[in-house]
């Protein structure tokens, strides 16, 4: 008898527990610009619609993952403002907040390449950037009063991915193989965080 009550409580346990809702651990993807800004142009390309891409590819990646999920600020090409963005941000309270954006100089071309790294503070958002440039390979970091680091009130990071007005950068930041690579590159760093 008194084993049917154990194991009558521990199923009414098991079904209470099954309905009791898990709080997720979010990471915030934001795509820079949308919409009317289109951020860095060249040649028919924008920095919209690269950042874009690559932060769709970040969140269909991690789908099969079970430690994070990723929410993007905008899943579309449209226009959101700063405080739109960092409201959702501060009301998801994320793990951490990854801002994407590529970089750009007013030469037609220019010999500038790579990843860019900028924080608000040399805490968290420190330790996160720190490894990020690890991954990527090394990148440069440096601290900027930016509002989406500023108004975040979660650890943020945000990272120029490349000069779209570099042929190399240009070259691997467009094409799907290259977007792929860096999706999978932060994918890889969440699993490991």
């Amino acid at each position: 008898m008194e084993a049917v009550k154990l194991f009558a409580i521990s199923l009414f346990s098991t079904a209470l527990l099954s309905f009791v809702p898990v709080k997720k651990k979010y990471i915030v993807i934001d795509a820079g610009h949308g919409g009317n800004d289109a951020g860095v142009t060249f040649d028919g390309m924008t920095e919209k619609e690269i950042v874009l891409n690559i932060a769709k590819q970040i969140h269909e990646i991690n789908e099969s993952q079970e430690k994070y999920e990723v929410f993007l600020t905008r899943a579309a090409d449209e226009y959101k403002t700063l405080e739109e963005r960092t409201d959702k941000i501060n009301e998801l309270n994320p793990v951490m907040v990854i801002s994407l954006h590529l970089n750009g100089t007013p030469e037609k071309d220019t010999q500038k390449q790579g990843y860019e790294l900028f924080i608000q503070d040399s805490g968290d958002s420190k330790k996160i950037a720190d490894k990020i440039s690890q991954k990527l390979g090394n990148c440069s970091i440096a601290e900027r009063n930016l509002h989406i680091l500023r108004e975040s009130k979660s650890p943020a990071v945000l990272i120029e991915l490349g000069y779209l007005n570099n042929k190399k950068d240009r070259t691997y930041l467009s094409s799907e193989q290259g977007q792929k690579e860096i999706a999978q590159k932060f994918v890889d760093f969440f699993n490991e965080y």
